[in-house]
């Protein structure tokens, strides 16, 4: 039975419920009717909780974003967003129209009521492709896995897999994929990451229902949410959003800003805001670094090395890989090999399991070549030496039956190639006084900038988004006002009209067959940092920046944890 204290708690809440109800129940009822979304994930009809000790107006407010990270406005076209939203769905792997495409079987291979999942035999096929062949997928609690292979090989559909439970999944293991960015909506940033919580949402609601009832059966009811909602955190659940989407680059006005007006990148950062605050057993982040600045990544990092329950990762940096991962799943020749460490431990491992691999190749291969020449010469000798062949042949027979190690296939590489541009005078790119934004009344992107670009010199521009790091390439390449291609036009027939002294298109075919879709690789030598109107060179490497992120975040999170207390 409840205590006296619990009972007396549970009255003022009913009776403050009451006194909200009546104020808000018109204004509610209207906003329920005028909004909507689009769920990111797979968990729309799962409970969830989460909690956090900050408070949203500890935040610290942030240098506003600059006017082109939105988009819309308060009256803009309806239909735009519907047939955005339609082209979203269109793109979702786990939606039931693709989902239709693709063939999956599997074994349940752990207990149903346990927390770890493991699955045998598991076989993917989509459109009559095999992604995956009679392996073996295990997901386990605690564990943070980087899902690694080549592009193409289905990492994307596995997760979509997973997080549309085509795989036997235990109903008590509650997933989330997190795939693509928020669809436009009318709602703010914030409102959209706290209904993410199905579970608050409806005890909330329930108690709001049972508040303006007065018999038992109801107050022992209310009293049984109040306790769960506390459970919950649910007076933090605000506050938590918040101190999430702060990490994440948001301001506080930003946060109370209708979706539709944020591009798409930061609607995606909304997106990874939902799924850091629900905290599900399994969540699934597939490129989750895409759109976020060195700030962000840094704060990202620092918040999934500390989750508690599985996570799988699709990334294609080292680096973040290398701070988050535990384990390493690596998708090749439709199987699933498993590592464990981070990635830099997984290149190590894999590097001795290849070269012992090569080892032991080519040492059957000589067995089997000397085996060969002796058959060929004395099978068809005197008894003794037929006798020998044979049994020799027999041994081969039993080494091929046995199976043998495969060669080891190296992994295609696709280089840059940069024509020699010849012998430039110093400097090659020179800026001086230069003061840069887009319209008068706008802040200032760059004030009185000056530096100078060497031929030898090799740069990486870093900083926050909005800064203007793409602003200062396009104003040096003078593409800053207007879209320099003609969409209407092919590569080649661009190229034709921008180098007329080619006069055969085989010729400009080949100088844009040199540069071929590839990964960036990191070739900077220098690093300047972008941000406060200004340029600054950074003494060290990419990874001592980094490392100054990480104190700068640790400090800021302190300081607010501090204000909290």
């Amino acid at each position: 039975m409840p205590s006296d204290d619990k009972k007396k708690k549970a009255l003022a809440k009913k009776e403050a419920d009451k006194r909200r109800n009546q104020k808000k129940a018109p204004r509610s009822a209207v906003a329920t009717e005028a909004t909507g979304d689009v769920l990111n994930g797979t968990a729309e009809d799962l409970p969830y909780n989460g909690t956090s000790a900050s408070h949203a107006d500890d935040l610290k407010h942030t240098p506003s974003a600059r006017d082109d990270d939105f988009m819309g406005s308060d009256d803009e076209d309806e239909a735009v967003h519907n047939a955005l939203i339609e082209s979203l769905e269109c793109l979702d792997l786990a939606s039931d129209r693709v989902a239709q495409h693709r063939s999956v079987t599997a074994v349940l291979a752990s207990h149903p009521e346990a927390r770890d999942t493991q699955f045998s035999n598991l076989t993917v096929t989509f459109h009559g492709k095999d992604l995956l062949t009679d392996t073996r997928l295990e997901l386990n609690v605690g564990r943070r896995y980087g899902l690694i292979g080549p592009n193409g090989c289905g990492k994307s559909t596995l997760l979509a897999v997973i997080a549309n439970r085509e795989l036997p999944i235990p109903e008590h293991v509650d997933i989330f994929l997190l795939q693509r960015e928020m669809a436009p909506s009318d709602k703010t940033a914030l409102q959209c990451v706290m209904e993410v919580d199905v579970e608050r949402q409806r005890l909330e609601k329930e108690a709001s229902e049972l508040a303006v009832r007065e018999d038992q059966e109801s107050t022992e009811r209310l009293m049984e949410v109040y306790e769960r909602l506390e459970h919950l955190d649910a007076d933090k659940a605000e506050a938590k959003a918040a101190m999430l989407l702060h990490g994440l680059g948001f301001t506080r006005e930003m946060q109370q800003k209708q979706v539709k007006h944020f591009s798409g990148g930061w609607r995606m950062r909304i997106a990874l805001a939902r799924a850091l605050f629900v905290r599900p057993a399994l969540l699934l982040l597939d490129e989750p670094t895409n759109h976020l600045d060195l700030n962000a990544c840094v704060w990202l990092e620092r918040e999934l090395i500390n989750y508690p329950r599985c996570l799988v990762i699709i990334s294609h940096s080292q680096d973040f890989l290398n701070g988050v991962c535990t384990n390493i799943i690596l998708m090749q020749k439709h199987k699933l090999t498993y590592f464990s460490g981070n990635y830099d431990q997984y290149v190590r491992t894999r590097f001795e399991l290849e070269e012992n691999q090569m080892k032991r190749y080519k040492w059957e291969q000589d067995q089997i070549s000397v085996m060969k020449d002796y058959i060929a010469r004395f099978g068809h000798g005197t008894k003794k030496l037929a006798r020998q062949a044979q049994s020799k042949e027999k041994v081969l027979q039993k080494m091929v039956s046995g199976g043998l190690a495969e060669r080891v296939q190296s992994e295609k590489t696709l280089t840059f190639y940069f024509p020699d541009p010849g012998t430039i005078p110093p400097p090659v790119i020179q800026v001086q006084q230069v003061s840069f934004r887009y319209a008068p009344g706008k802040p200032w992107i760059y004030r009185n900038l000056d530096l100078a670009v060497d031929l030898d010199r090799r740069v990486a521009l870093v900083g926050p988004n909005g800064a203007g790091k793409s602003t200062l390439l396009k104003l040096i390449a003078a593409e800053h006002l207007h879209e320099m291609l003609d969409i209407n036009m092919t590569a080649v027939d661009w190229m034709m009209k921008c180098y007329p002294d080619i006069k055969e298109r085989d010729d400009m075919r080949k100088i844009l067959g040199r540069y071929g879709l590839s990964g960036a690789q990191q070739v900077a030598k220098e690093i300047w940092v972008c941000e406060n109107q200004s340029i600054t060179p950074w003494e060290g490497d990419i990874f001592s920046y980094k490392r100054h992120l990480v104190k700068t975040v640790n400090k800021e999170l302190a300081r607010l944890n501090a204000a909290n207390q």
